[in-house]
Formats: C-alpha cells, sequence, structure tokens
C-alpha cells in the first residue's frame, strides 16, 4: 500500500524507441495500461521517440498545458546508449521548462545491477517457449555499437546463466557480432543439446523476427517471445519512477 502522503504523485511518462511495425507501438500501450493498474490513480501515458506520436515532448507539453507542474519520465530502453544519452533529454528539452521532469534509469542495469525483476521476467518467458528446460541459453537482444552498452547487456547474459545454472551466451540483432545463429551453433558445438533463446526485447518486431527464424534454423529449442507488459516488468517501472530523487539530472 502507498503511503498516504503520495497520493499526489505525478503523472509517468513511457518513452519507446518506437518501430514501423504496429506490433512495437501495441506492446507500449499495454504496458502503461500494465503500470496504471498496478499504480491506481496515477496517469501513465505511452509516447515514442519515432515512428507513432504522439512524442515525449508533445505529451509533457500537454501535461503542462492541464495543470501538471512535474512529470517522471521512464525510458523504456534496455541499455543506457545513444537514445538515452541524446535523444531523451533532447525531448525534455523540446518540452520547454513549464514542466519539471525527473527522467529515470533505463531498466536494463543500473549502476551495475541486473534488477530481480528482469530476470524474473526473462525466465518467465523462457518457461513459456520451453517448459522442458534447456542445458544452455543466448540472450538475444537488439545491438549497439556503445561498448558500455554491450556491457551491460553482458551483465545480464551472466546473471541470467547463473539463474539458470546453465550457459548464456550473447547475440545481437543488428550493430554488432555474433546473431543469434551463430551463437546457437557455437553453444551446439560444445556441447549442448537443448539451446533456448531469451528475447531482450521490449516488443516484437522485425528484430524479433528475425532472431527466431537465424536461432530456429540453427536448431534452438525454443525462442522466447518479448517482455512486452509482464507485471515483473510494470513492477520494474515503478521501481524506476519510485528511486529517481526529486530535481534528478536529465
Amino acid at each position: 500500500m502507498r503511503p498516504a502522503h503520495l497520493t499526489a504523485e505525478p503523472p509517468v511518462v513511457l518513452v519507446a524507441h518506437g518501430s514501423r511495425d504496429p506490433r512495437g507501438a501495441a506492446a507500449t500501450r499495454a504496458l502503461a495500461r500494465a503500470v496504471a493498474a498496478a499504480r491506481p490513480g496515477v496517469p501513465v501515458l505511452p509516447s515514442w521517440l519515432d515512428h507513432t506520436d504522439p512524442g515525449p515532448a508533445a505529451v509533457l507539453r500537454d501535461l503542462a498545458a492541464a495543470g501538471h507542474s512535474r512529470a517522471v519520465l521512464v525510458p523504456l530502453l534496455l541499455t543506457a546508449a545513444y537514445h538515452r544519452k541524446v535523444d531523451i533529454p533532447a525531448a525534455v528539452a523540446e518540452a520547454g521548462a513549464a514542466i519539471d521532469v525527473r527522467v529515470t534509469d533505463v531498466l536494463g542495469p543500473a549502476d551495475g545491477t541486473v534488477d530481480v525483476r528482469l530476470l524474473a521476467g526473462l525466465c518467465r518467458r523462457l518457461a513459456e517457449a520451453e517448459p522442458g528446460g534447456v542445458d544452455a541459453v543466448v540472450l538475444a537482444a537488439a545491438g549497439t555499437r556503445d561498448p558500455r552498452a554491450r556491457g551491460s547487456v553482458g551483465r545480464v547474459a551472466a546473471a541470467l546463466g547463473a539463474e539458470l545454472g546453465v550457459p548464456c551466451r550473447v547475440s545481437y540483432a543488428s550493430a554488432a557480432p555474433p546473431g543469434a545463429g551463430v551463437a546457437v551453433s557455437r553453444l551446439r558445438a560444445a556441447g549442448a543439446r537443448r539451446v533456448a533463446v531469451a528475447a531482450y526485447f521490449l516488443a516484437p518486431g522485425l528484430f524479433h523476427d528475425a532472431v527466431r527464424s537465424e536461432a530456429e534454423r540453427a536448431g534452438a529449442v525454443a525462442v522466447a517471445e518479448p517482455l512486452t507488459d509482464l507485471p515483473e516488468l510494470a513492477d520494474l517501472v515503478l521501481r524506476r519512477v519510485d528511486a529517481v530523487p526529486v530535481g534528478s539530472p536529465v
């Protein structure tokens, strides 16, 4: 139960990357509904950096026009790469000074720590895809050229492997090797017979489709669905909201 003095919480604005694939926007809207259901009375509004309207600056301006003086913006990103470092601060600046905006950490590892909720969501999706168990896992991510962001994906893979008690290797759908098929093949060549792929994606789309195709051709026994609107992900969003200090920098 929330303390009584926190009844006037600021609106929460979720900011997704955006995709030409309509499944991406649908997943973001579903997550917004899940977060709102978990925090009754707090407006939770989706927005996108590209391809889908509204953008975060427009949502923030609308909130200011409606009389809100504060908002919390949550980047629906799994790494703190270009979009967190450049696009989101630019969107906040574009919104102007009429509303005080606090920006949370991304949903991936913050300060090097992999949140237990993120791990639980990945494990749930894997169990849904292959309830019979596996002897190795590939963590398939979108990909980035940012070495620090790739390092954070590696930390998630290490934590997931430790949680499951099996080897876990990283693959990328773009920007960096190896691809999902190569990662699956390497694990099979090392002796694994039941290799599954954990989808380090927040929403379905072309990247996840490509991962599924590559991994299945390489002999993966299962490819998990993206995290989308899992309760674990909604909990993680709210954990990020609650952790951001008043007046935190963009």
